[in-house]
């Protein structure tokens, strides 16, 4: 019943549905406080919806949205309460005093300072909004762009401004109690003050000095800065917030380009959200200023995702355009018939190509090339258990996903007898568990399984905690201890990631990267990865959540692993370790083979996770894994040989696309240079009439 009430409500939790709740309740409350006449009760009502209100606020609550559709948004709850209070004092007899009077006049002139005050704060947002966003863009010495004002004036700006009648509400609910006027006087004049000089505060910061170059001299200025970096090699990305991962996945092969690269976003959001690098990046959200830009250097724009603003930049004839995607799979979405407007398509390895043959979309075989994944370099390949700790099973399902698909993932049906059977395994073995983190988000029974296995997880750690086979190093635990929170302060310290709270133009014109700084951070995470490792036993079953340690880190740490069918399965096959693969909607194997080109060298488990021993046995004697050359082809078919790497593979693609690039402009150069030098036509040839495309 809560949870149909949570969801209905729009709220997040039961906290916020006992706000939301207690803020409805409040104003019937307030109305019947005020006709009674009842001033405590009125108060502790008022107190009630301020605090309720406030504290939806403050979690963002998507109710305070959908009140605002239904005409019940901030300014028209203020406004009520504001007015069951002139009614409080009406039915307590004081209409006819002065106080009486100056509280409405109170009332009406706060609401009319909300006009000047809200015209003022969208103003100063709409002209600090800059047509284009940069980030390692040098504007400093080309633009002058002025201070953001302060951000206490900016940020929950109504909120702010609306809660200053509380010292009106207060003060006249003191008098209402006490019968000093003194004190309604005092409250209004308070507000009214207030008010007042929160709308002057906000006049100097829209006069022309304090507000950024206008939309011209930005982009003339972007453009210059365009011409002197000369890029050459362009990723493109336009796509929702939550698609961030989609090109911050490229990030470091873009670092690793031997070309000049250049980062082009369409979406604010997109680069909110948009890890730190020290490629240029430029957010140009509108298609013309986007196709008025200066990109005649660019030979080849990679696209990461397959969406209708592509069509901005494919446009362009001089450069070559290639869909990279972001991640392959056997989904449909990896053969897009979409992907024929670009010049080439990139795949990992030969299953990509065989995938659009099979799918017969259009795409030709000359057009697609094999690059390997540059993103798996950090994955290590297997060298056997190290002789000092027992071996590690990684489990690593996927998410419930957006239906109730049994095969979406193990969690349901197969993720507790997974976990029991690592657990009891003899010799024994570590589990990490490291769920998706949107598991539970959707499905209520995915959230209550994964609540399940985690204290299953916790209880057999403590249980090998007391164990006598099992000794810990706990002096060289806490030294890990100290050294992960002094390595956590300086990444802290550090500061790379994008203030979200930031203004934009000052983002941009202070958004050059620190490459000390950078290169620091890298190095500190390296680090502080490897004493996360060292700061609790080596046979110490694990919840893992979090973005760290990330993934990739836990495929190092990890002798074999469980999961579903997912993106995790491909990039584990890098590794060339022992995996396991769970059939939650029991197909069979053959048929779940036949589907899914990534398990045609693992364990299928059914949901009785009945054939888990096999895969321990690959874990235990490397020498007698049956599968093992199974993988070792199936990874070069996914991903392509591992020599040369997949960075050397990516940036000979790139410069062998930019060569034909540079060709094809040579020559449609050399076709346009007789009609500029004036050639003459033949007698017998009359020169045709323009026409009004011609003219136009």
């Amino acid at each position: 019943m809560i949870t149909t009430a949570i969801r209905v409500a729009r709220v997040g939790g039961r906290a916020e549905l006992a706000a939301a709740a207690l803020m409805m309740l409040g104003y019937p409350c307030l109305m019947l406080a005020a006709l009674l006449p009842s001033t405590p009760a009125f108060a502790a009502a008022a107190a009630v919806t301020y605090l309720a209100d406030l504290y939806l606020h403050r979690k963002g609550s998507r109710l305070v949205g959908l009140l605002t559709k239904v005409g019940a948004g901030l300014p028209t709850r203020f406004l009520v309460r504001e007015l069951l209070l002139v009614l409080l004092l009406a039915r307590l007899g004081v209409s006819g005093e002065a106080v009486f009077y100056a509280a409405i006049g109170c009332f009406i002139v706060f609401f009319g300072l909300q006009a000047p005050h809200g015209a003022l704060i969208t103003l100063i947002g709409k002209r600090r909004q800059m047509p284009v966003v940069t980030r390692n863009v040098d504007l400093v010495s080309r633009l002058a762009v002025p201070d953001a004002p302060p951000r206490r004036l900016l940020r929950r700006a109504g909120l702010k401004m609306l809660h200053l009648d509380l010292a009106a509400v207060v003060g006249l609910l003191v008098y209402a109690l006490t019968d000093e006027a003194v004190a309604g006087y005092v409250g209004v004049g308070v507000t009214l003050v207030l008010a007042a000089v929160y709308v002057l505060a906000l006049v100097p910061y829209v006069r022309p000095r304090r507000l950024p170059p206008k939309a011209d001299k930005v982009l003339a200025t972007v453009s210059s800065w365009l011409r002197e970096y000369r890029p050459e090699t362009v990723l493109y990305f336009s796509g929702s917030a939550d698609s961030a991962y989609q090109v911050n996945m490229w990030l470091e092969t873009m670092e690793q380009l031997d070309t000049r690269p250049l980062i082009i976003l369409r979406e604010r959001a997109i680069m909110e959200r948009m890890a730190a690098t020290t490629v240029p990046v430029v957010c140009v959200p509108g298609g013309v200023h986007l196709m008025n830009m200066d990109l005649s250097t660019v030979r080849v724009a990679l696209y990461a995702a397959n969406v209708g603003k592509n069509i901005h930049l494919l446009r362009v004839p001089t450069m070559k355009h290639v869909f990279i995607g972001h991640g392959d799979s056997d989904k449909l979405a990896s053969v897009n018939p979409f992907s024929k407007v670009y010049d080439e398509v990139w795949t990992a390895g030969r299953a990509g190509r065989d995938r659009y043959a099979i799918a017969d979309v259009g795409i030709r075989d000359e057009d697609i090339a094999e690059v390997g994944r540059p993103q798996l370099a950090p994955i290590q390949p297997w060298r056997g258990t190290p002789a000092d700790r027992i071996p590690t099973v990684l489990y690593a399902p996927t998410w419930e996903g957006w239906d109730d698909n049994p095969g979406n993932t193990s969690i349901l049906l197969a993720g507790e007898n997974i976990v029991k059977k690592l657990i009891a395994a003899e010799p024994p073995v570590r589990v990490l568990y490291k769920p998706h983190p949107f598991t539970g988000t959707r499905s209520a029974k995915a959230g209550a399984a994964h609540r399940r296995i985690v204290a299953l997880v916790k209880k057999a750690a403590a249980d090998r905690a007391a164990d006598a086979r099992f000794t810990a190093d706990p002096a060289a635990q806490t030294k890990a201890k100290a050294e992960l929170t002094r390595l956590k302060a300086r990444l802290d310290a550090l500061s790379l990631a994008h203030d979200a709270q930031a203004d934009e133009a000052v983002t941009s014109r202070d958004g050059l990267v620190d490459l000390r700084k950078h290169e620091e951070a890298a190095r500190l995470r390296t680090e502080w990865n490897e004493a996360y490792w060292r700061s609790f036993p080596s046979f110490e079953h694990r919840v893992i959540t979090g973005a760290e340690p990330r993934l990739y880190d836990c495929f190092n740490a990890s002798e074999a692993m469980v999961s579903d069918i997912s993106s995790v399965v491909s990039d584990f096959i890098a590794s060339g370790k022992p995996y396991a693969v769970t059939d939650s909607a029991e197909l069979g194997a053959d048929e779940f083979r036949r589907q899914n080109t990534a398990v045609r060298a693992a364990v299928i488990l059914t949901n009785s996770a009945d054939d888990l021993d096999q895969l321990l046995a690959a874990v235990r004697d490397p020498a007698a894994d049956p599968l093992a050359e199974d993988r070792r082809d199936l990874k070069k078919y996914l991903l392509g040989p591992d020599e040369p790497t997949s960075i050397q593979q990516f940036n000979t693609a790139v410069a062998d696309l930019a060569r034909r690039a540079e060709a094809r402009n040579a020559g449609q150069a050399s076709h346009s240079a007789p009609s500029a030098g004036g050639t003459e036509l033949p007698d017998d040839v009359t020169a045709p009439t323009p026409g009004p495309a011609a003219t136009a």
